[in-house]
Formats: structure tokens, C-alpha cells, sequence
């Protein structure tokens, strides 16, 4: 059992005092577990680690279910694991399940507000405003309050990206720390840098038009008018262009056009009208 003071076993003689009064002091995790459970097993250890690397900014208590039934009963634990979150005396959020690290990162922060967060939406208010040195000095304050703050590492990839080198921040992507790897917002990038490297290796697009006129079939120049329509925001004429791209040719570059309308998608919301839109007529293509 872990030593931490940020982690401690709860029953039903200590919960009042550590979990209901103490998150009046800083928010309480609470872990419902039981030792037959397996994934509650799984849990245990990245939450106490999460405990850990946040600092001491929340308190994780366990509760062992079989031994505090009443307990359980109580809050209405029907399925393990349950994780709640107490705030001001009260279970204010839960999850169920063992979540993957960046889920209950995520969960946390919703809850447990970190400084190198708000530094990091600054910086990247600053990069998009052009102010690159200035976003790079709060960037570097952020990493020395919170060194372990895995956003930190993409925020560095986009700033490398927003200096135009493209190369070096498609390979620092490839290099982000492992709870980012199924991260959306990584998804999204990795897009934007590969068609930022086709366009950059386009002809004008005035050619490239003369060129998709005189020879419809022309599929690297459908693909790279794609990739400049990405670069200056117009998602729709790009879609239409990978749309067509992989109707008439799905072995241009291990289907090219399918792969940037993915890749598109992941840069627009999920809710947004044409990813909606391109997605049913990309699958009416396929099928």
C-alpha cells in the first residue's frame, strides 16, 4: 500500500473526516474497488501515479468494497470500478470503468485547474496572434511549474510548426510521450503539417488548375490543390477535391484521398455539418 500522503484507504470510520471534510480543503478521488476485480487492479496504480504527478492537488482515497459494503451501498456503487470525485462535501463527478490515462486526465482536469493549463491556452493565443518568442517564454514558464504536464510536449510541436518547419514538427510528433498518441488534437495536426508539406512542394495553384483542365486524371495535382485549399481554411472545396481524387484513383499514393478526407475530419469538430456531410458521401463512394 502506497505511503503517499496524497493517497490513503478510506472505511467507514475515517470517510467523513478525510473524504466529506476534507474536500473542503483540496477535491477528494474516490476509488470503489474490490480485490476480484480486475480492472479495478489495472486502475489502482496510474491513479495513484496521477496523485502523484498532480502534486498533491487532489487526495485519492480507496475504499475497498468488500470490506466497507455499507459504504458502497451508500453512494451507489453498482459496478467496479466507480471513481467518484467529492468537492465542498459532495460527490460532484464519476467514471466507471478503468479509463485510459488521458480520459481521466481529462476527468481531473475538469475539476483540479492547473496553472501550466492556463499558461498553455495563453501561449497558444500568442502563436496564433504571431507572437512566437513571446509564446515560447510561456511555454518554458509552464514547463517549470509543471514538468509533467503532457500537453506541454504538443504545444512545443506547435510552435515548431507555426515557425514553418515543417519536417522537424512532424517528427517531434512521432516523438510525443504515449498518452498522446490517440490524442485528437495530435490527429488534427498531424494532418495540417502533411498537406502543409504537399502544398509547399506544389506548383502555383494557377498551375495546378491548367494542369487538372487540361488532364482531369492529373491526380497529384487534384491532391495538391487539395492540400493548398487545407492551408487557407477552405475544408469544403479540399473534401470535394479528395472526394473526386479517390473516386477515380484510390492507388495514387496508398489512397491519398480517403486518407486526407480522414485526416480532415479530424481537424473539424465532430458535430460540424460538412465532416457530416463528406462522411456519408465518402461512404456512398466506397460502398
Amino acid at each position: 500500500m502506497s505511503q503517499s500522503p496524497n493517497v490513503i484507504v478510506v472505511t467507514a470510520a475515517n470517510f467523513q473526516s478525510v473524504v466529506i471534510d476534507g474536500s473542503f480543503e483540496r477535491p477528494v478521488l474516490v476509488d470503489f474497488w474490490a480485490d476480484w476485480c480486475a480492472p479495478c487492479r489495472m486502475l489502482m496504480p496510474m491513479l495513484a501515479h496521477l496523485a502523484e504527478d498532480y502534486g498533491g492537488k487532489f487526495l485519492l482515497a480507496k475504499v475497498n468494497t468488500e470490506e466497507e459494503q455499507a459504504l458502497a451501498a451508500q453512494f451507489g456503487i453498482r459496478s467496479l470500478p466507480t471513481v467518484q470525485l467529492f468537492r465542498e462535501g459532495k460527490a460532484v463527478d464519476e467514471f466507471m470503468g478503468a479509463l485510459p490515462e488521458p480520459q481521466v486526465r481529462e476527468f481531473l482536469d475538469r475539476h483540479i485547474p492547473r496553472l501550466s493549463n492556463s499558461l498553455l491556452t495563453q501561449a497558444q493565443s500568442l502563436m496564433a496572434s504571431g507572437d512566437l518568442a513571446a509564446a515560447r517564454e510561456l511555454l518554458e514558464q509552464a514547463k517549470a511549474e509543471d514538468p509533467n504536464n503532457s500537453k506541454l510536449a504538443l504545444a512545443e510541436v506547435q510552435l515548431t510548426a507555426a515557425r514553418g518547419d515543417t519536417t522537424k514538427a512532424l517528427a517531434e510528433l512521432d516523438s510525443l510521450p504515449l498518452d498522446l498518441v490517440n490524442d485528437p488534437e495530435v490527429a488534427a495536426l498531424r494532418g495540417q503539417l502533411r498537406f502543409a508539406s504537399t502544398a509547399a512542394e506544389a506548383a502555383s495553384e494557377s498551375d495546378l488548375q491548367a494542369r487538372l483542365e487540361a488532364d482531369p486524371k492529373d491526380s497529384q495535382a487534384r491532391y495538391q490543390l487539395a492540400a493548398i485549399d487545407v492551408l487557407r481554411g477552405d475544408y469544403a472545396s479540399a473534401l470535394e477535391q479528395l472526394l473526386e481524387l479517390m473516386k477515380r484513383d484510390r492507388a495514387f499514393e496508398d489512397d491519398a484521398g480517403r486518407k486526407g478526407m480522414l485526416a480532415i475530419f479530424d481537424m473539424l469538430d465532430s458535430s460540424d455539418e460538412l465532416a457530416a456531410r463528406y462522411r456519408a458521401k465518402m461512404m456512398n463512394a466506397l460502398y
